[in-house]
């Protein structure tokens, strides 16, 4: 049944479409979130992702399984875009004449719910990892996607995923100072990157992967 969905979408049936994002909408938005901490902007990259998806259509392979590495691969490109888009910006922003700042209380005002401030926790340390790295633990180990789906999704071999996940963990256990088992686990051994109760760990507790 899967391949005849790949089929309609390169047809760009609209039908096979809005199941597309029905089975897939929830996942590119945590996964955009992860990546940018930030759910106005996760919101963007998830429209973004699928218009981006649309235009692409013709690119899916008739034959496959789930269509969920191939979004997941957008909607990192997507967010890499949104960045230089956004550093762009800020640097013309910057070159404005500066006006006098008011105090903004809404921050004190606007309480975090749990998944944010879990979020912005580990994101303080993967800030400190180098992009690449930073994509394939939000692929393995958040995304749950395998070695082999992560490397369709980010378009690079196998080998790379393994050797930049390799790195990101052993910087999280010195950035993190945490035990290994806070970033370990083997994504060939199933679709999570992590078991039992890492998995609830590392992702929001609300996420409905399919």
């Amino acid at each position: 049944m899967e391949t005849s969905v790949r089929a309609r979408i390169r047809a760009g049936d609209p039908d096979a479409f809005g199941s597309l994002f029905d089975d897939y909408a929830r996942a590119v938005h945590h996964h955009a979130f992860r990546l940018t901490g930030d759910w106005s902007t996760a919101e963007d990259v998830l429209s973004l992702t699928f218009l981006e998806a649309w235009r692409l259509r013709g690119s899916v392979d008739p034959d496959g399984g789930s269509l969920r590495p191939w979004l997941l691969g957008i909607a990192t490109n997507v967010v890499r875009n949104t960045r230089r888009a956004a550093r762009r910006h800020e640097a013309a922003v910057s070159r404005l004449p500066r006006e006098e700042a008011l105090p903004d209380f809404a921050d004190d005002l606007v309480g975090r719910i749990d998944d944010a401030e879990r979020v912005a926790a580990l994101r303080s340390a993967l800030s400190r990892l180098r992009r690449p790295e930073r994509e394939v633990v939000a692929l393995c180990v958040w995304a749950g996607l395998d070695y082999a789906a992560a490397a369709e999704a980010l378009g690079v071999p196998v080998g790379t995923v393994r050797s930049r996940l390799s790195r990101a963990r052993k910087k999280l256990h010195k950035y993190a100072g945490s035990g290994p088992s806070s970033w370990d686990g083997n994504p060939d051994h199933g679709r999570g990157q992590t078991d039992g109760d890492r998995v609830s760990a590392a992702r929001p507790t609300h996420e409905e992967n399919r």
